[in-house]
């Protein structure tokens, strides 16, 4: 997961009163800091962080806040080279070269193989919480099953999908009922990788 720099802003807050109180801040002394309206504001902030695995809490602690140290927090986020663009909706031009690179969590390379990102365009993943704007992190393979979501490339365009094969018939499946599926039959269809996490920043 991305993180913002209000919430980066939280994370450095809570490295450095860490540092030099020996001890983490209460969620209250968060809150006062940054003038939240509410306890449920901080609770938000801490929750997404450690999602994206740079916080961790002992539960039954006022105050059990840890941040991840620097040498797990490299392990822990391995990176991936950002090739371009992809549609969730209507196909745009085929993946573009490489243009940045990524750290992201390891629990989205787990499996062996090379692994890149692709920001999403379009809402047509809504329904499966692919939104527009998010980053795709894809497995590079030429092969899919049944039900993968695909980043694939039809006569040089990309796009990413639900691959279902059925009745000898190979769809491109929407995750949004605006969208009607497409029927690539016979088409040059190229496969690119499938979906194995998708990345936020809000």
């Amino acid at each position: 997961m991305m993180i913002t720099k209000k919430q980066k802003a939280v994370l450095d807050f809570i490295t450095q009163y860490t540092d030099e109180n020996g001890y983490s801040p209460t969620q209250k002394e968060i809150k006062d800091h940054f003038n939240l309206k509410s306890f449920g504001s901080v609770q938000r902030y801490l929750k997404y962080l450690k999602d994206a695995g740079l916080l961790e809490n002992e539960w039954n602690s006022r105050r059990g806040l840890k941040t991840v140290t620097e040498e797990n927090n490299y392990h822990d986020f391995p990176k991936i080279p950002v090739l371009g663009n992809i549609a969730a909706g209507n196909p745009i031009e085929a993946i573009e070269s490489c243009d940045d690179f990524i750290n992201v969590p390891k629990t989205m390379v787990k499996n062996s193989g090379t692994h890149f990102g692709l920001h999403i365009n379009g809402d047509s993943m809504i329904e499966l919480g692919i939104n527009d704007g998010d980053l795709a992190v894809i497995r590079s393979q030429k092969n899919a099953n049944n039900g993968d979501i695909v980043a694939a490339i039809i006569d040089g365009e990309a796009t990413l999908k639900t691959l279902e094969t059925k009745n000898k018939k190979t769809l491109l499946l929407p995750a949004n009922k605006n969208y009607k599926p497409i029927d690539v039959t016979g088409l040059n269809i190229q496969i690119a990788g499938i979906l194995t996490g998708i990345m936020r920043s809000y």
